[in-house]
């Protein structure tokens, strides 16, 4: 049994992302036809037939929320205790599939809000030109001293401190060119641009943090029923109220999830599920604490892992 379970962001879509889960388990179908009936078009078309597509913010979002889902789903139905679990978290957007794990949201609910989210971070990225830049090997001290270089510029912050080494920057275009430029002065040794609709997760993305607090504040949230650990903070949070404040805060600020995994194996919580396209987490645990044990299920053929086809960590 896995002790706590982890949820994929944006990035680990990919074309297709959720098919041969829906091919084998009818379980996955339903859920993947349920979204397609909430956000009105077919979701499985958007991500499976439509190439490059699937990489817009607003069809990679629900698609990862609901292909995430759809995985865990068909785990339960197999015998995976999920009341068993001792904590849960997302990595950004994985956090609303780590709130509907937890109870706090309910199914129909994530997908027209992560929907929103993504459309709302398209929008704001059309409208100030933005985007990110990986940091390679740098520390989170040089992180911040050459952000605020860039910051000189226009808008540029540390938006991810995912793990050791793993640090991205967020950004007005003109400040992460001015960045770049001088990285080497700051003890930074290779920059990489990456390939994303804007600058989320900075005051980029002030209009999306906007536009949704509108939209939490007609959902109904409810208290988590396992510990959940939000990226804002990195601890737990219980307030319904709380939570959609920080739901909204997060698209402008870091995400903080080596620190939000530290805390977790602070807690004693040695093994964890990564249910969802790719294996995105399972890598940078890797960089956090070798002694984590991540069990990454990402396609049917993962289920081999255990007898009983729920695998654990």
């Amino acid at each position: 049994m896995s002790e706590a379970v982890l949820f994929p962001g944006q990035g680990a879509q990919f074309a297709g992302m959720g098919k041969d889960w829906c091919e084998a388990f009818p379980t996955a179908k339903a859920t993947f036809a349920e979204a397609s009936r909430v956000l009105g078009f077919s979701l499985e078309d958007a991500c499976w037939n439509r190439g490059d597509e699937v990489n817009r913010t607003d069809i990679a979002q629900p698609g990862i929320l609901v292909t995430s889902i759809a995985i865990l789903r068909v785990l339960i139905e197999r015998g995976f205790d999920a009341k068993g679990s001792r904590m849960t978290a997302g990595l950004s957007l994985g956090e609303y599939t780590a709130l509907w794990f937890a109870g706090s949201l309910e199914f129909a609910d994530a997908v027209r809000l992560v929907r929103l989210r993504g459309e709302a971070m398209q929008r704001a990225s059309e409208q100030i030109k933005s985007g990110m830049v990986s940091l390679m090997g740098a520390t989170e001290e040089q992180a911040r001293s050459v952000a605020a270089a860039g910051a000189t510029k226009g808008i540029c912050s540390v938006a991810n401190l995912n793990a050791p080494g793993q640090i991205i920057v967020s950004g007005e275009v003109a400040a992460l060119d001015h960045l770049e430029a001088v990285a080497k002065d700051h003890g930074v040794r290779r920059t990489r641009r990456l390939v994303v609709a804007g600058g989320f997760h900075s005051e980029c993305m002030r209009p999306a943090a906007e536009d949704l607090a509108r939209a939490l504040a007609s959902v109904s949230l409810s208290a988590p029923r396992i510990p959940f650990v939000t990226n804002v903070t990195a601890a737990p949070e219980t307030s319904p109220a709380q939570i959609a404040k920080n739901l909204a805060l997060q698209v402008c600020a870091p995400t903080l999830w080596e620190a939000s995994m530290r805390w977790a194996v602070g807690q004693g919580i040695t093994e964890y599920l990564e249910p969802g396209p790719g294996k995105v987490l399972a890598g940078l645990f890797s960089k956090i604490d070798e002694r984590a044990r991540v069990r990454s299920v990402a396609i049917p053929a993962d289920l081999q892992a255990s007898p009983e086809g729920a695998p654990s960590a």
